[in-house]
């Protein structure tokens, strides 16, 4: 059975347990105060429980990009730990697995959004799933840290995180076009090949289309933190801005 479908089987053994159950908004109220009062956990601090829970010793890895933010210090520490176990690929793949599943299941959606719901009856619903799914001991127990400390609701955000870590370690540059029809495929080589010389040998190029018809024509490219704003409606606000200046127009 494909990993997807390991995961809705798990997903549906606990409804059948009434673990998707809902819970009372006095509790959700109570629970969500003592959640914004609990720390967040920084790099360091969700490093030391992989290395606390696996018995291994504590090694130095670099981080191939600087995250910051709940999320990022996730994401961060789940991509150590990865390294560490040299399990990289697959905890991605199940990483993002499991936000497809979560996505198709509106009742465990809700599950992890709910902070009324115990934390030991978190961590049982997620054994569960692990179990079902057969996934790696540094997911297995990045999910469980995550049921404990109320953050199952992120792991969508967390996982777009630790994608970004993984493709800078691989070398990728994710590159967002913005443009108001899908470009053709030779305009989009042409962009590509375009920003593979700008970003130069040794990294490769990842493309993403974006239709928005509010930029009104044109494209904006977004990559490495850059942003290559061509489209007509920055020129227009340009133009309206010089315009309304007395200055130009008495040159013009």
């Amino acid at each position: 059975m494909a990993l997807s479908g390991r995961i809705r089987s798990g997903i549906s053994t606990l409804n059948k347990l009434g673990y998707l159950r809902s819970h009372s908004l006095s509790s959700q109220t109570s629970t969500l105060h003592r959640a914004l009062a609990a720390p967040t956990l920084t790099n360091s601090e969700v490093s030391r429980n992989y290395a606390t829970s696996s018995g291994q010793k504590e090694q130095k890895h670099k981080l191939p990009l600087a995250l910051y933010g709940g999320s990022g210090n996730y994401a961060s520490a789940l991509y150590l730990a990865s390294v560490k176990s040299n399990s990289l690929e697959k905890v991605e793949a199940e990483l993002l697995d499991l936000v497809e599943a979560t996505k198709k299941s509106p009742a465990f959606s809700q599950f992890t959004k709910d902070l009324s719901v115990p934390a030991d009856t978190r961590v049982k619903a997620i054994q569960e799933i692990n179990s079902e799914a057969k996934f790696s001991d540094v997911t297995k127990r990045f999910l469980v840290v995550l049921a404990e400390n109320g953050r199952l609701r992120h792991i969508d955000s967390i996982a777009k995180r630790f994608l970004e870590l993984t493709m800078a370690y691989k070398g990728i540059v994710k590159a967002i076009v913005t443009t108001v029809i899908p470009l053709p495929p030779e305009e989009e080589k042409e962009l590509k090949e375009t920003l593979q010389d700008i970003i130069g040998q040794g990294k490769k190029v990842n493309l993403e289309q974006k239709i928005d018809p509010s930029i009104l024509g044109g494209l904006v490219v977004e990559f490495s933190q850059k942003v290559f704003d061509m489209s007509i409606r920055t020129r227009a606000r340009q133009m309206e801005r010089f315009l309304r200046d007395p200055a130009n127009l008495a040159n013009l």
